[in-house]
Formats: structure tokens, sequence, C-alpha cells
């Protein structure tokens, strides 16, 4: 009889400690940190360059016939600064020409240089601006060597195809206002692919 009072009591003594089950212990759930947005790898543009170029011309006249189109190509070469996503530079060109003005024979466009400040803005590897400057071109006309000073703007593109080499396109307006004195304005659109070698 006393064993059965102290299994009864006992039984009462353990019931309250088990009055909530067993239980699983829960975990917290991991937070994982929201993924960083992809950024494009950024390209430092600042440094001297040197290269190549190759296009097409088209020259308008506001009088004399002194029209034409045709190739020109020659050399380039720069230095850049680069301030973050803005990018500005400085530029110096030579093309030689071979633009025939008009139905004269001998009448040509001969050389164009230029002198150009350039501002734009870089996406990754790319390079979008524009540019504004001082020419200066040549040309034949009539048997005479003419040749006079007029500025020029325009867009522009590289795309750099490693750290060192780059890739481009440029359009160009160029405004000549009578020309040596001949009374005849000439104006040229440019029409470029470049290739570059940085430093």
């Amino acid at each position: 009889m006393k064993t059965i009072a102290a299994l009864i009591a006992s039984a009462a003594f353990v019931s309250p400690a088990l009055a909530g089950g067993l239980t699983t212990p829960v975990s917290e759930p991991e937070v994982m940190p929201a993924a960083a947005p992809y950024v494009a790898p950024g390209m430092d543009w600042s440094g001297a360059y040197v290269g190549g170029q190759l296009g097409y011309g088209d020259v308008d006249s506001n009088g004399d016939g002194l029209d034409g189109s045709g190739w020109l190509g020659g050399v380039h070469g720069g230095y850049r600064w680069d301030m973050g996503n803005f990018v500005a530079g400085a530029e110096l060109s030579y093309d030689k020409a071979s633009i025939d003005l008009g139905a004269t024979a001998g009448n040509q466009l001969d050389d164009v240089a230029a002198l150009t400040l350039t501002a734009g803005r870089e996406f990754g590897r790319s390079l979008v601006y524009g540019t504004l400057g001082a020419a200066y071109a040549s040309a034949t006309v009539g048997g005479a060597d003419l040749s006079d000073n007029g500025y020029l703007y325009g867009l522009g593109v590289d795309y750099a195809i490693s750290d060192r080499w780059t890739v481009g396109g440029e359009l160009l307006q160029h405004k000549f206002n009578d020309f040596d004195g001949s009374g005849t304005d000439l104006d040229a659109m440019t029409l470029k692919a470049k290739v570059a070698l940085r430093f």
C-alpha cells in the first residue's frame, strides 16, 4: 500500500514538469545578405595615346562648285584625364585627303589638321564624348595653293578592347568661312574609324 501511495505521489510531482510536453528546439532562420548589384568593370582612361584613322569626307561650298567627297586618313595623338565617370582630354590630328572639289581637274582638298578638346562619360569599357576645336585645311583650287583656319565640332565613341588598345569612331563637322579670302565658305563632314595605343 505504501508502494502504491509512493508511486501516486511521484506521478503527481512529475506531471506538472511534463505538462508542456516534449518540444523540439526551433532554430532561427539564417538571414542571407542581398546580393550587390552588378557593376560593369570600369576603365581608367587617363594617359597618353597615339593612333591612326581612316574615313570618308564630304565637302560642300556656298559657291564656285567646290563640292566633292572622298577618302582621308592619317594619325592622331592626345592625352586624357579620367575623373571618375567624367573624362576630358585634348587631341592633335592630321589627315591626308583625296577629295576632288568640283568638275575642274586639279581642284582638291589636300589635307586637314585639327587641335580639339574632348569631354565625355564612360560606360564600362566604352567612352562617349563630344569634341570641339580648331581646324586647318589646305586645298588646290585653279592651280593655286590655298589654306585657311576654321573650327570643328562633333561626337565620338571609343571602346577599350584591352588595357592598352582602343577602337572607335568619330563624326565631325568642319567649317571654313571665306576660305583663304576666296569668298567661298567650305563645310566638310567626316566620318572616321580610329584605333589607338594607350601608354
